[in-house]
């Protein structure tokens, strides 16, 4: 089903579409930005609830949007110094995060407006030509999001794209959940559990310095499940640069197929979240610049720590450390990347 839902900027027509499944969940997606504008989930009374954070209406969207439910290109999380080398040459970016560039600039692809290829009561299928020089990056770039609501509570989403030149690349989805719905509060009390050993070490702007450390020992070790509230209380020198968490972990044993990375349970509602990946890494976000100066659908004031993202990447600033892998993109491969947010209504 869709409805439109405003106009952009330049005043093209911008559309709502709402994806259902058998269990009654419901997410609701729009061509701009690709954004999950809602996502309803049964709790353990089978009780309906919109997890994720957002706008009621699309000029919130456009004019004051932290990226929320948002995809999220070309080039997810930060670049040192705004800059890449690739092939010899230097690309300069627009610096949109102090000295940084994030999330793929000044209009990533969250400030977009999509081409609906394919439209089903399940599916959703999106496609965005970034031409070369778009936001500094080389090479146009055709890129295709399909979104699905499964019947096994499965939010789906899959990324392919193609490129005409070597370019750099690096998709996700930027979506705040709370499990407990979006208006509920704080998520200090959601449980997490990271299969991941290793994290990339930041610096006091957030970027990786390119060195990787052992989880162990510090707030950043969810390879047990375990509340959020002690480690974003902590005084540990990694949680006070960002002021909560904003961290990529490596993830375990990742393959070509989708494998489990992460799963977080809300005590209070029952709801429970897999995570299921192809890509490298996992960036665990606690919503830390959120101060309550939005207002969110509902009318609320949507504050620090009131959700958290769980971004499937390639590791952050990999263009700056040879050693992570490369977000690189050769003429003519495909990229293809999956991310699957599994709902359940008990973990433990």
């Amino acid at each position: 089903m869709e409805k439109v839902y405003g106009k952009s900027t330049d005043g093209a027509l911008v559309y709502l579409y709402s994806l259902n499944n058998k269990n009654g969940m419901k997410a609701e997606i729009t061509n701009y930005g690709g954004i999950v504008v809602s996502l309803y989930v049964p709790d353990k009374n089978g009780k309906l609830d919109d997890v994720v954070l957002g706008f009621d209406h699309l000029e919130s969207y456009i004019s004051e949007n932290p990226y929320f439910g948002a995809i999220i290109g070309r080039h997810a999380n930060r670049i040192e110094n705004a800059c890449f080398e690739l092939n010899g040459k230097i690309y300069d970016l627009y610096k949109n995060d102090g000295n940084n560039n994030l999330h793929g600039g000044v209009k990533g692809f969250d400030k977009v407006l999509w081409k609906v290829t394919e439209v089903c009561p399940n599916l959703l299928k999106l496609f965005y030509r970034s031409v070369d020089g778009e936001e500094g990056y080389p090479g146009n770039l055709d890129v295709t999001v399909t979104y699905t609501l499964s019947d096994d509570n499965e939010l789906i989403m899959d990324y392919k794209a193609i490129s005409d030149a070597d370019t750099v690349i690096n998709l996700t989805n930027h979506s705040y959940f709370n499990l407990s719905g979006h208006a509920s509060g704080d998520i200090l009390n959601h449980m997490l559990k990271i299969n991941a050993d290793k994290f990339t070490v930041n610096n006091n702007e957030c970027v990786t310095t390119g060195e990787i450390m052992e989880v162990a020992g510090t707030p950043v070790d969810f390879r047990q499940m375990k509340s959020l509230k002690p480690g974003l209380l902590s005084n540990d020198k990694y949680i006070q640069y960002v002021k909560g968490y904003d961290h990529n972990f490596i993830i375990n044993g990742i393959a070509n197929k989708p494998e489990y990375c992460a799963e977080v349970y809300d005590p209070k509602s029952g709801r429970g979240m897999e995570v299921y990946t192809t890509k490298p890494g996992i960036q665990l976000y606690t919503g830390n610049n959120l101060n309550g100066s939005l207002v969110g659908k509902s009318g609320v004031q949507y504050r620090k720590w009131s959700s958290l993202c769980l971004e499937t990447q390639f590791f952050p600033n990999a263009m700056k450390h040879k050693h992570f892998p490369s977000p690189v993109l050769k003429t003519g491969e495909n990229y293809h990347h999956i991310t699957i947010y599994k709902f359940k209504n008990a973990f433990i």
